[in-house]
């Protein structure tokens, strides 16, 4: 029986340990306390933009591609045509 307590003893110390650490945790994590400290808390940012988020290269892309498909749709207009004469003599 007295096994059985020291048992019992030593799970409920290490509970109390356990939850207490916990507790340290949690109240460790939280801002602007109520024992008068005062804190503050700067956030810088910074924005990337992608080039192709700019509307100047979609504008760019839009003519070049018009352009393109533009030529590919004119062809080859130019034709040469070459005529052949063929004379001949009759005696």
């Amino acid at each position: 029986m007295k096994r059985f307590a020291q048992l019992n003893a030593r799970k409920a110390w290490i509970l109390f340990l356990v939850l207490n650490a916990f507790s340290m945790v949690i109240f460790g994590q939280e801002t602007g306390g109520g024992s008068g400290s005062s804190s503050s808390t700067t956030t810088t940012t910074s924005t990337q933009t992608t080039w192709y988020a700019s509307p100047w290269v979609w504008v760019v892309g839009g003519i070049v591609l018009l352009l393109i498909i533009l030529s590919l749709v004119r062809g080859n207009t130019t034709t040469s045509t070459k005529e052949t004469i063929i004379t001949t003599k009759d005696d």
